[in-house]
């Protein structure tokens, strides 16, 4: 029997939560409960208490339903990333910097959700929560044979915050900033979880999910890129935007690029292995 990532690595696991209580914002661990600045925070703070649930039940659950260690690693690099990407700098300099923003965009819509759905948490999550969620697995689970509506969705609410209201509205309440990027996260973690764990019958409809996504990405990084004023005001470098641009546009494009070729490549290595085994019983029959 396989053993989990946390009875392999204790000490990793021990690292893993720590980095994840230092990265959380130290006014909101400073200040008493009904102090003005824990109000003022309690966007992060919830925030932080959603990815510490999520990330204890799955420790909790690999107890119960063993892992394997790809997938855990897989599972633990996303949770890492997610809480720098919140609570670390990058979240401070997005505030300024549009390019910045865009680099947060990026982590939350095409690295951690393919870590997510490649780590397969949905098993351990169960183990621990019961009967109590199961209907929100099961909707999960029948929704995800879906691709193409879930990548017009996701597809929505990317083009959707990244509208001028919108887009300054997240930079200027906490309270937005947190629904954009659980938008971005939720909306892109079923994106990728229907492509990446399409059976054969939907790698076609995966295919076309994935390429729908990096032509309207592509066309909304061009926009930015080529723009001579800014779309997100006067305080906004245009030239930061344009940077922002190329990086939704190129390295974007490249990693949903690299996803179709992974999908792809599963597929026909399958409709190999099937026809190779049809093969060998003819020559045995």
């Amino acid at each position: 029997m396989p053993t989990t990532f946390a009875q392999s690595h204790p000490r990793w696991y021990a690292l893993a939560l720590i980095a994840l209580i230092s990265l959380m914002p130290q006014p909101a661990l400073a200040h008493g409960l009904f102090d003005g600045h824990l109000v003022e925070r309690a966007p992060l703070i919830l925030t932080a208490m959603i990815l510490a649930s999520a990330w204890g039940l799955y420790i909790l659950g690999s107890r119960r339903i063993a892992t394997r260690r790809s997938e855990a690693a897989w599972l633990h690099g996303a949770m890492l990333l997610a809480a720098f990407a919140v609570f670390g700098p990058i979240d401070d300099w997005a505030e300024h910097s549009t390019t910045w923003h865009m680099v947060q965009h990026m982590l939350f819509m095409v690295v951690i959700p393919p870590m997510w759905a490649l780590a397969r948490p949905l098993p351990q999550w169960r183990a621990v929560t019961g009967r109590f969620a199961q209907p929100v697995w099961t909707a999960i689970l029948r929704v995800g044979r879906y691709p193409v509506p879930l990548a017009m969705l996701h597809g929505a609410m990317i083009w959707t915050w990244h509208t001028p209201k919108l887009y300054q509205l997240a930079l200027d309440n906490l309270w937005w900033h947190a629904v954009e990027h659980a938008c971005f996260l939720f909306t892109a973690w079923l994106f990728w979880w229907s492509m990446l764990r399409a059976n054969p019958k939907q790698v076609p409809q995966a295919l076309m999910a994935n390429l729908v996504t990096l032509m309207h990405t592509g066309l909304l990084g061009a926009l930015l890129t080529f723009s001579s004023t800014s779309f997100y005001g006067e305080s906004r470098d245009v030239a930061d935007q344009q940077l922002a641009g190329l990086i939704m546009w190129v390295p974007g494009g490249l990693i949903y690029l690299i996803g179709a070729g992974w999908v792809a490549w599963r597929w026909l290595t399958r409709m190999w292995r099937r026809q190779q085994a049809g093969g060998s019983r003819e020559e045995l029959g």
